[in-house]
């Protein structure tokens, strides 16, 4: 009996491969992948060879031009953000603003003053922060 044209095709892999993008610590994770990209890799590999210097010059550009990476949140951080963010609002004392500008300039690591103009607060702090409490939520 003769096969079909659907019987002598190989079988593909129905499997997909799921590719896991790594975040850039730096400008070095940044740069490196650029190169990979544009395949400057490789020919900086085929000039100077397999140990052409790549690595290193990844770890020193992240050294000195790193990423910023929130720092986690606090209990009491957490706990306040939680009442806050429960307590939906329509207005935000100085009281609330300086607690909420507080977590803010620890956990990212900024030096945002507090202001009175109650768009820029919730443009610049409010919407940081509800996304990073929001992540805090989700994993519990």
């Amino acid at each position: 009996m003769a096969k079909t044209k659907s019987e002598n095709k190989p079988k593909k892999n129905t499997k997909s491969i799921k590719k896991v993008k790594k975040t850039s610590k730096g400008l070095g994770d940044t740069v490196e992948k650029v190169f990979k990209a544009t395949g400057v890799d490789r020919v900086a590999k085929w000039v100077l060879g397999e140990d052409c210097g790549c690595e290193e010059r990844k770890e020193t550009l992240n050294k000195l031009f790193p990423y910023r990476q929130p720092k986690c949140l606090l209990e009491e951080e957490y706990n306040y953000l939680d009442n806050y963010f429960t307590e939906r609002r329509n207005q935000v004392n100085a009281e609330i603003q300086r607690e909420l500008v507080k977590i803010n300039n620890r956990v990212f690591s900024e030096n945002f003053r507090a202001t009175s103009c109650s768009s820029c607060f919730l443009n610049s702090i409010h919407n940081k922060l509800e996304k990073i409490y929001n992540k805090y939520k989700d994993e519990k």
